[in-house]
């Protein structure tokens, strides 16, 4: 272990490669984390605009964050949910998950699908600058193949529901 900071660790570890052949690998480790498909009771989706320190720039993502410890994903799915949109899901269903950077990182994503919402605002101190942004269904290949949106959880998660969607 090299550094653990509050929200990563990183590590580097040594491996033997198949020519016999001793190398090292960096590895952050992260937690695993939730990320959220909303859809609303008018058929739209809701993604939340925020500024990423990281990319330097205002990305437009599906809904997402960490499993706090003693939580288990779904409770991680509704405080998120509460923090991010002001919305309560009173149906859940995992349809997935991947792992966001599987060359160098540990963090597992687990993807669920968000519906019949009421309002439940929850506070938290690192989502004051989020914007909530309801797209229709209809709209999201269009942000996707525009650039729009352009994070791997986001792209992933919303392809996945969109074929999820045409196999109903």
């Amino acid at each position: 272990m090299i550094f653990s900071g509050r929200a990563i660790k990183l590590r580097i570890d040594t491996i033997i490669g198949a020519d016999g052949r001793e190398t090292t690998r960096e590895i952050v480790e992260h937690p695993d984390c939730i990320a959220v498909i909303p859809i609303d009771g008018d058929g739209n989706i809701l993604l939340v605009s925020q500024y990423r320190k990281a990319a330097e720039r205002q990305m437009l993502e599906i809904p997402a964050g960490g499993i706090d410890p003693g939580e288990d994903a779904e409770e991680a799915v509704r405080r998120e949910m509460r923090e991010e949109t002001g919305f309560l899901p009173h149906k859940l269903e995992r349809l997935c998950g991947f792992y966001s950077a599987p060359g160098y990182a540990t963090e597992f994503l687990h993807l669920y699908l968000a519906s019949e919402l009421t309002p439940a605002p929850l506070s938290a101190e690192d989502t004051e600058g989020i914007k909530l942004v309801k797209v229709p269904v209809h709209g999201l290949s269009e942000l996707i193949s525009s650039g729009a949106i352009c994070d791997s959880k986001s792209i992933a998660g919303l392809l996945f529901y969109l074929r999820y969607r045409e196999g109903r």
